[in-house]
């Protein structure tokens, strides 16, 4: 599209950098202190921000302020436009793991702490000491407002629906196997399913509903499994299974960090199930971001470290 220099000359730049301020604070105030500028100028300039957009943008709420439809839809593309003139402007600043100093805001699910943090805390140490991470829970609800609003530099989990300003990339590919103590259950790899239904099983689920996809596996051959408990926390699951005689499935990677550490037993599990694919998701703006393109590709190569993919092969 051919750029109106005309009109675009008429257009004060600097209000985007209130409304990405005000958007990803959703307050005056905090807007204010983020961009170094007194809140009466804020103030001004969400004034002028409503009548440059034709829109309220941010509603007053019992919470603080809410942004409206437009301003949503806004979000995006505006830090995408935002941060395309911040690498221009720096486009001769150079990233060096070695020496940077920078926190990375990464949510993900305990279960893939476990499987990739210790490796991933290693390889910080040893290539970028000045790079830190702050882990957060994934909150399924509001990631993506979370992304939007740069609260999030990265999250992964299972699957994502973003938006077009929202890229993704498959972190790795996993299967579903058995964990069990077989000292317990009596039982050896490979386990049939009627054995597989003689012990009750222990079930992770994020929905606080007892019900799976092993359920759904075991409905479509006319059979069914007796629930011992259900939980919310992956990180429990392999203490359950080690004191009492019951079996889980899982993701086969942490199945066999969990066997490794505890003397749990894996075998494949006796029920078709498709295979799971971790993908990670960020912000387009942060798309070409040198230090953030080189935390994604550290995290493909420790998925990737076939020292940890065996349950791959």
């Amino acid at each position: 599209m051919t750029i109106d220099h005309i009109d675009l000359a008429g257009v004060d730049l600097n209000l985007l950098v209130a409304l990405d301020a005000l958007l990803s604070e959703q307050s005056v105030t905090r807007a204010a202190a983020r961009t170094g500028v007194g809140q009466s100028a804020m103030s001004a300039s969400l004034g002028r921000l409503r009548a440059l957009f034709g829109d309220r943008l941010l509603t007053r709420a019992p919470e603080g302020m809410r942004p409206t439809p437009r301003a949503l839809a806004l979000a995006g593309p505006v830090r995408s436009a935002l941060r395309q003139v911040q690498m221009l402007v720096r486009r001769d600043e150079a990233f060096d793991p070695r020496t940077a100093e920078r926190t990375f805001t990464v949510s993900l699910p305990d279960s893939t702490e476990v499987l990739l943090g210790p490796r991933l805390l290693a390889a910080l140490r040893a290539e970028a000491p000045g790079i830190s991470l702050l882990l957060r829970s994934i909150d399924r609800a509001h990631l993506l407002q979370e992304v939007d609003a740069d609260r999030i530099d990265l999250a992964i989990d299972l699957s994502f629906r973003g938006q077009l300003h929202h890229k993704q990339r498959v972190l790795y590919r996993d299967s579903y196997v058995c964990l069990f103590n077989g000292a317990l259950v009596g039982l050896t790899p490979p386990i049939s399913l009627d054995d597989y239904l003689r012990f009750p099983h222990v079930l992770t689920s994020l929905k606080e509903t007892a019900h799976g996809v092993v359920d759904d596996a075991l409905a479509k051959l006319g059979r069914r499994r007796t629930l011992a408990v259900t939980s919310p926390r992956f990180l429990a699951v392999p203490f359950l299974v080690r004191e009492a005689p019951v079996l889980t499935t899982m993701h086969a990677r942490l199945a066999h960090v969990f066997a490794d550490a505890l003397g749990l037993t894996v075998s494949p599990a006796p029920v078709a199930l498709e295979d799971v694919a971790m993908s990670m998701l960020w912000h387009a703006s942060y798309d070409a971001d040198p230090a953030h393109r080189w935390l994604r590709t550290l995290l493909r190569r420790i998925a990737h470290d076939p020292a940890r993919a065996r349950a791959d092969a």
